[in-house]
């Protein structure tokens, strides 16, 4: 087994191997174990890849990175033109790796968050002795469990660009209970009995105080 040979099995799996070489790889992979598991974690990588949704960064941190990369001094090394493609490669999977991690990490957490959120709302929407109050301003009602947990189930159109719906308890005045895009959600604020729950569009992100009329109304 050459070193060349061995280096190969990152490039045989982009594929990036003329004839020739993928010939002479495919010859020395028959007798080398060593390349054939290196070569299935490679390409047990690549699938995992494939599933991995990656989001774009805030674009404040974006342009911190890109202004830190230009401050950089531009120290470069001359390398040999095999070793450079296997460093370039080594480098190019080490990244996909990182954002493969990175997404697999945002996406359970996600999930995770997802999944509790929709428990929580079944358990107020299975009390038998919760209340529900009918929603002025759009077809729908508040239901509010004993402990004063509570979920709005209502579905309204997607708010427009850049903005969400926020919901608001008051009692008396209000107080953040969450953003939401508009369908059955639950608070993430308890509902004392006589508060008033109210949806207002805000700003992505929302808002600290109510910026705009309620759409949607309720009294517990």
């Amino acid at each position: 087994m050459t070193d060349d040979l061995h280096e190969n099995s990152a490039l045989y799996v982009l594929d990036v191997l003329d004839e020739d070489e993928r010939s002479r790889f495919e010859e020395h992979l028959a007798g080398c174990a060593t390349c054939q598991g290196e070569l299935r974690g490679l390409r047990d990588t690549a699938s995992a890849l494939a599933f991995v949704e990656i989001k774009a960064p805030p674009s404040a941190l974006r342009e911190r990175i890109l202004s830190a990369a230009r401050a950089e001094p531009q120290n470069v090394v001359p390398l040999r033109p095999r070793r450079s493609l296997a460093v370039s490669v080594a480098a190019i999977a080490a990244v996909a790796a990182t954002a493969a991690a990175v997404g697999l990490g945002i996406w359970a957490a996600s999930l995770h968050h997802s999944l509790a959120g929709e428990r929580a709302a079944s358990s107020v929407l299975r009390d038998p002795l919760a209340r529900h109050v009918q929603l002025q301003g759009r077809p729908g009602e508040l239901v509010v469990a004993r402990s004063g947990d509570a979920v709005l189930t209502v579905a309204l159109p997607a708010p427009p660009s850049g903005k969400v719906y926020e919901a608001w308890v008051a009692s008396p005045r209000p107080q953040p209970a969450g953003v939401f895009n508009g369908h059955t959600f639950k608070l993430a604020k308890r509902v004392p009995r006589g508060a008033q729950v109210m949806v207002t569009v805000e700003n992505a992100g929302g808002a600290g105080v109510p910026t705009h009329a309620p759409i949607v109304s309720a009294r517990a």
